[in-house]
């Protein structure tokens, strides 16, 4: 006869009468005290619970320069303003996507990422305690400033404050339309876009993203042969698919993020808004090209806090069971060129 109890860590246990367990005729004999261990390393390696990037949290210096770039640039809605200047911009179907707040340092704050269930939420802090990594609940308050049922905090291997949520605000009765003339994004299931961080060791996050929170490798980007020692750049995605949400190397550098993305419906919105914002003077990181990995067409731009923001189109979405990890030595098939200086009239100087 088998009792069955759940513990609060949710690691299920077993207690039997008899020294053994016998799961089956082709299946060698297990005791009780082997069955803990056996069940975390098959769970730590089940598909992810973890479904897209919900979120992130921006400190900024200059909230009304964020507004016009997020609003007249960018084509984000700005759903809420509170009292303090920080502001929430929209995409979609969701209440937010972005959070910008007033607190001056011109960089990525928090990273949140979305499970579907409360059992996929569950799922995620019982890998985080079974990989020893400390993490807290967010307060009622908290979740409300979040708009989420629930969330809880931690940090990744770099100090990266990482946030898992569940059940992010709908605006079901206000559908979204850019302020813009441009027809949309494409987020939804799949995400706010991606993230590009800087961090202290690749190979140590890449073990912390796909073995603790359960997101899997696309592709990697080398600088230099691959294998032979260069540095490289690793690229994550979640089970819904999108090419990549979070990707991330050694880059050095004063801030941790170097770029999001966020991925227009139409090729004409891409060049609409590379038009617009050379019509508004915000500089150009990089022009038109198209990626080799994901295959993003795409332009690079300066927001208001000095790092960067891919506007895209057409990126690859991945089927787990056909996708082959490659390696490439460039992150580009053409284009991406970066803009030569602008040289002052002879009558200016």
């Amino acid at each position: 006869m088998l009792l069955f109890s759940i513990e609060d860590s949710r690691i299920l246990r077993i207690i039997t009468e008899a020294p053994l367990v016998r799961l089956g005729a082709s299946t060698p004999d297990i005791t009780a005290q082997d069955f803990g261990g056996a069940w975390l390393n098959n769970n730590m390696n089940r598909r992810t619970t973890i479904t897209q990037l919900a979120y992130v949290g921006i400190g900024v210096k200059d909230s009304a320069a964020w507004e016009n770039f997020g609003v007249n640039v960018l084509g984000l809605g700005l759903s809420e303003k509170l009292d303090d200047g920080t502001m929430y911009l929209r995409q979609d179907e969701y209440s937010h996507r972005f959070i910008i707040e007033p607190t001056g340092e011109d960089d990525l704050k928090y990273a949140g990422w979305m499970t579907p269930t409360m059992e996929s939420f569950h799922d995620v802090e019982d890998r985080l305690r079974a990989a020893g990594v400390a993490f807290e609940e967010g307060s009622p308050e908290e979740c409300a400033y979040r708009k989420v049922v629930r969330f809880i905090v931690f940090k990744d291997p770099n100090g990266v404050r990482t946030e898992v949520c569940y059940g992010l605000h709908v605006l079901a009765d206000e559908p979204f339309h850019s302020p813009r003339n441009i027809t949309g994004f494409k987020a939804g299931n799949l995400g706010l876009g991606h993230i590009l961080i800087g961090v202290n060791d690749v190979d140590e996050s890449e073990n912390f993203y796909r073995d603790v929170l359960g997101l899997r490798v696309s592709d990697y980007i080398y600088r230099g042969t691959p294998g032979a020692g260069g540095s490289k750049l690793c690229f994550l995605h979640t089970e819904t698919g999108r090419h990549h949400s979070l990707a991330f190397g050694t880059m050095g550098g004063p801030k941790r993020i170097n770029h999001f993305m966020i991925e227009a419906k139409s090729m004409h919105d891409v060049g609409l808004t590379f038009d617009v914002a050379k019509e508004q003077g915000v500089p150009i990181r990089s022009g038109l090209g198209v990626h080799s990995n994901d295959h993003m067409f795409s332009f690079y731009m300066v927001n208001p806090s000095g790092f960067g923001v891919e506007y895209g189109w057409g990126a690859r979405v991945v089927d787990d069971k056909e996708w082959v990890v490659q390696s490439h030595h460039t992150a580009n098939v053409w284009g991406h060129h970066r803009p030569d200086p602008v040289e002052a009239p002879a009558s200016a100087r």
